[in-house]
């Protein structure tokens, strides 16, 4: 089973050299930590940062450089910052090849819904609504069961959604999984995660075709 940089590190394997990459808030944040160095790539955040770097220091934060999730971060050099009437041009363009999400929900449809509990404060969808609507590439990054340990990939979300049938495959403690029209089609499992145990935690409809090899991190 995966943890949080676990699955930040399989995520990482996703970027390509030359993209332009949007970072969603909380898991999604660690994968600039874990991307090849002979890459080059480019982080977008859409308070206006073009160039993110990975996390700083202990010791090295400077508080006027943070991301949209507020957390401190560096900068690589040449990057550049913006308002955010630019940034998100640049979203709503389509300038970036992939985003990178958080979610509390994903359908077997690829649904996605990460903004609201009803009934809990939250103090609004920020940029994701302008992110699932624009972006042709969405990798969610989830624990594959909530708290209570219901799944969290379902064939219908609960919660009210930010996006329809937008993501294109899901990264898990558990598992890696594509969106098809068929439902999750099972691609990889965490290292010691069987295929009974990914389909037991799974309540969408989960294809599963041959022998699903081990993520290699």
């Amino acid at each position: 089973m995966l943890d949080k940089i676990g699955i930040a590190k399989r995520i990482a394997q996703e970027v390509k050299d030359g993209y332009y990459v949007n970072l969603g808030i909380g898991i999604p944040t660690l994968v600039a930590n874990y991307v090849r160095d002979d890459i080059e790539v480019e982080f977008q955040s859409e308070n206006g940062v073009l160039g993110m770097g990975p996390f700083p220091f202990e010791g090295e934060e400077d508080a006027d450089l943070i991301n949209a999730g507020k957390q401190t971060i560096t900068t690589l050099p040449g990057a550049s910052f913006f308002d955010s009437s630019m940034s998100f041009s640049m979203i709503r363009g389509q300038h970036v090849h992939l985003t990178i999400l958080g979610a509390m929900e994903v359908s077997e449809e690829g649904d996605i819904a990460n903004w609201k509990i009803p009934g809990k404060m939250v103090k609004g969808m920020g940029g994701a609504m302008d992110l699932v609507a624009s972006a042709e590439n969405i990798i969610v990054a989830m624990m594959h069961t909530n708290k209570a340990g219901e799944s969290k990939l379902l064939k219908k979300c609960s919660l009210p959604l930010t996006g329809v049938g937008c993501v294109k495959k899901i990264v898990t403690n558990l598992a890696v999984i594509e969106i098809t029209p068929e439902g999750f089609k099972l691609l990889e499992r965490a290292p010691g995660i069987s295929v009974e145990a990914i389909k037991k935690a799974t309540e969408g409809t989960l294809i599963i075709e041959g022998d699903i090899p081990e993520m290699i991190l």
